[in-house]
């Protein structure tokens, strides 16, 4: 799946990140999303007409991205939808969001990598297609250290009745935000295509690599 390809600089508030200039980046408020979207997928097919038997799928893809990424609490959102030759796209997905906690006390949660690191529970495959996740901690080039989860896991579908879930490769990221105690930048890479999970690792680390504050 690696294809060298040009990386465009998203910048918003507080922060800055790289991804790869064939990727999509969108607003995700619902008031603007759906436009922003469907105008996207049409200057995408003008320039590659071939895309055009892709144009429902890649409206889906994105649009549920958005959502999910706006009812996540995202301040950004990246999605990937390539066609390699296959039958449908390869789609993945990155997002940026701002998250922190308290203790009981009220007391704000650390952001000290080692302990989130600490507090995030490894989770072992006890069989061939079970899910998975390791837990780690990464030097981000020009930020520092930071925890990190990786895996193959099921996520909740949001707002779901019936409390499903889809099994994705996820790897989440959590960034200490300086000055701001307790409070980490959440930099999350998601894909369902499983078989190439691997790939989508280096990918998301590679994009997550890339991530600085706002001077």
């Amino acid at each position: 799946m690696a294809r060298y390809m040009e990386t465009l600089t998203i910048e918003r508030g507080g922060f800055r990140i790289k991804v790869p200039e064939s990727w999509w980046e969108f607003d995700v408020r619902p008031e603007s999303r759906d436009d922003s979207i469907r105008r996207m997928v049409n200057e995408r097919v003008a320039q590659h007409p071939e895309l055009a038997q892709y144009r429902d799928t890649y409206v889906g893809f994105l649009r549920k991205s958005a959502a999910d990424a706006w009812k996540s609490g995202a301040m950004y959102c990246g999605c990937m939808a390539e066609s390699f030759g296959g039958d449908t796209p390869i789609t993945g997905s990155v997002t940026v969001s701002l998250v922190g906690g308290r203790t009981r006390e009220g007391a704000p949660l650390s952001n000290d990598p080692a302990a989130i690191a600490a507090q995030l529970a490894p989770k072992e495959a006890h069989r061939e297609g079970d899910s998975w996740r390791k837990v780690t901690t990464v030097d981000i080039p020009g930020v520092g250290p930071a925890a990190r989860t990786y895996g193959i896991e099921d996520i909740p579908i949001p707002d779901d009745s019936l409390n499903r879930s889809i099994r994705a490769v996820l790897m989440q990221t959590f960034i200490p935000v300086p000055g701001q105690e307790g409070k980490v930048a959440l930099v999350a890479g998601s894909s369902q295509v499983l078989d190439l999970a691997d790939s989508f690792f280096d990918i998301f680390d590679a994009i997550t690599s890339t991530f600085r504050f706002a001077d």
